[in-house]
């Protein structure tokens, strides 16, 4: 009896063993990837472009730019992006586009960025030496000054422009105007209120954030 107890104590102690050892057809754990800065921000602007909120994308690329663990690739490129989202229907800064195309050939020569902003770089000079001649002629009615103005950036003096001349602007206008922070949801806001959809279908009433303060 003593013996049989020994050995199945023995032959316990040897399945123990066993168990306790790596299976070694099993997978490790996979190993945790921790995205870096430039991978998140470039990621965030995406979604939000995505989302039709180009002016916040441009900002969050903005933040990114001044990054500096960025490598002079990663930099190129966020500064292109900036660039091609300033230009886009509702980037509304079109001069800002061209520094960002000429600051990417001139800081970051060679690289693919430096080549696809050069590309780009004629169209937007094109389109703000139109604008321009838009607001240089008699004949140009005040809602396209407003347009043309807004388009180059200069969106305080479109505001000046649409409040005195009462421009209704459309709808990715007000929106965009929005997203920046012109026009709030705010109570106890003054002046006219102007309706605003949202890319997700909500409406909003929304007055200029500095009425009313």
């Amino acid at each position: 009896m003593i013996r049989l107890s020994l050995a199945a104590m023995a032959s316990a102690l040897v399945l123990a063993a066993c168990a306790s050892q790596p299976d070694p057809l099993a997978r490790p754990d996979a190993p945790v990837v921790v995205p870096s800065q430039y991978e998140l921000g470039m990621s965030t602007a995406e979604e939000l472009q995505d989302a039709g909120n180009v002016p916040t994308a441009i900002q969050r690329l903005m933040q990114l730019a001044g990054d500096p663990e960025l490598a002079p690739e990663e930099k190129a490129h966020v500064l292109y992006e900036m660039g091609v989202l300033s230009m886009s229907p509702t980037g509304y800064n079109l001069p800002g586009a061209v520094g960002y195309f000429d600051e990417v050939i001139a800081t970051y020569p060679g690289t693919e960025w430096a080549r696809r902003a050069e590309a780009k770089l004629p169209e937007a000079r094109a389109q703000v030496g139109a604008l321009n001649i838009v607001l240089e002629s008699p004949d140009s009615t005040n809602t396209e000054r407003f347009y043309a103005l807004m388009n180059l950036g200069r969106h305080e003096d479109a505001i000046d422009l649409m409040t005195q001349y009462s421009i209704e602007p459309d709808n990715d206008v007000k929106l965009a105007m929005y997203q920046i922070g012109y026009l709030c949801d705010e109570t106890g806001l003054t002046g006219q209120s102007y309706t605003v959809e949202d890319r997700d279908g909500t409406t909003r009433r929304l007055r200029f954030c500095d009425f009313g303060k």
